[in-house]
């Protein structure tokens, strides 16, 4: 398979909420049981797996109908595909599609370098490092290109009339592309809100006893967020002196070197790359591994923990990419391939005893 091969399943892939991907997960786990059951023939189930394929492949083109058209009203902004699917299926239910589009940021911004990241050289960097650093970054430079163009073209098609409303979260991510979709809407004259709909949906929902506190808006689900929907109101709206000031925090932002922030104080800060490395080995220290394997504990469970845990929202690449840094740097010891996560375990270095099982204490 070539890696443009390899890129399109990603980006499909990708643009694919939680929501809509578990199914598609069940069907392909379901056929693959009933072949080797051998209760389905090879060529009935290859068949259906091929027509999945291609309806999944043609999904690209029919997402092209929530982007910005001559007639829409409003014009959603928002960080992550997790969140645009979500949003999509809000806005299906209140039987706002036709009216209302999408336009969706899908960096994360909390990690990799974001200097110049408006020009084709800071994009370069930006590839240039997750390539690197990142075990599942496929995308090459000519990747990063054509989702920004392609970002761009959307944004241009936002009609003169249509409210454009730019979705964020107390997070690092959310707020920086909150503040990146408005820098790029300089040249704009449209109305632009920002809204929360993690603090919304907390405000509507939270009770003392039982109660979420989102980390992104990729958690809300989509019957929650029609209620954030519903309860857009002009206290968003932003003044040309809020859009002066954004657009400044962001051009700030994006001068910084360094390749991880987190939110902290209604701000965005930038913090050392290995920020995180102690909180990762607490938690491993916290962890008890199998018995019998030697001290070694799986990443992926590891990883788990720290994004359990973790007040910021990160991603579990950056957490993983730490990880391996520190067995490089000869604290942490490995068995297995770092080709991705779930692929080797890890355990403190020089560890050769491994404690004994709780009922033993």
């Amino acid at each position: 398979m070539e890696l443009r091969d390899i890129l399109e399943i990603k980006k499909v892939t990708d643009s694919l909420g939680e929501g809509e991907l578990k199914p598609y997960l069940r069907f392909i786990l379901a056929k693959i049981k009933l072949m080797k059951e051998q209760k389905e023939t090879l060529e009935a189930a290859v068949a259906e797996l091929i027509e999945l394929y291609d309806e999944l492949m043609g999904l690209q083109e029919k997402r092209a109908v929530w982007y910005p058209v001559p007639a829409c009203t409003h014009v959603h902004i928002v960080v992550g595909d997790s969140f645009a699917g979500s949003m999509k299926q809000a806005l299906k239910g209140l039987g706002w599609a036709e009216t209302h589009k999408l336009i969706t940021l899908r960096e994360n911004y909390a990690i990799g370098p974001l200097d110049g990241l408006d020009s084709p050289e800071g994009r370069k960097a930006r590839s240039n490092w997750f390539c690197d650093n990142i075990t599942e970054a496929f995308e090459a430079y000519t990747e990063f290109e054509e989702e920004y163009n392609e970002l761009l073209d959307q944004l241009k098609q936002i009609p003169e009339q249509a409210e454009v409303i730019v979705w964020t979260c107390s997070n690092t991510c959310e707020q920086i592309g909150m503040r990146h979709a408005i820098h790029l809407m300089r040249n704009k004259r449209n109305s632009i809100s920002v809204c929360d709909a993690c603090a919304v949906c907390e405000e509507l929902y939270n009770r003392p006893d039982t109660f979420i506190n989102y980390r992104h808006s990729g958690e809300i689900p989509p019957k929650k967020l029609q209620e954030a929907l519903i309860r857009i109101d002009d206290n968003g709206k932003l003044s040309i002196a809020d859009i002066t000031r954004l657009r400044q925090e962001w051009q700030t932002i994006s001068e910084q070197t360094g390749v991880l922030r987190i939110w902290q104080d209604n701000e965005v800060l930038k913090v050392p790359a290995d920020y995180y490395d102690q909180y990762l080995l607490e938690k491993l220290d916290d962890l008890r591994p199998p018995v019998g394997n030697n001290g070694f504990l799986k990443s992926a469970r590891l990883i788990g923990e720290a994004i359990g845990y973790c007040e910021q929202y990160i991603g579990d690449s950056y957490f993983e990419y730490r990880l391996r840094e520190l067995i490089y740097n000869g604290i942490l010891e490995i068995k297995g391939v770092p080709a991705a996560m779930r692929f080797y375990s890890i355990r403190r270095k020089n560890l050769t005893v491994s404690r004994p099982p709780l009922n033993e204490i």
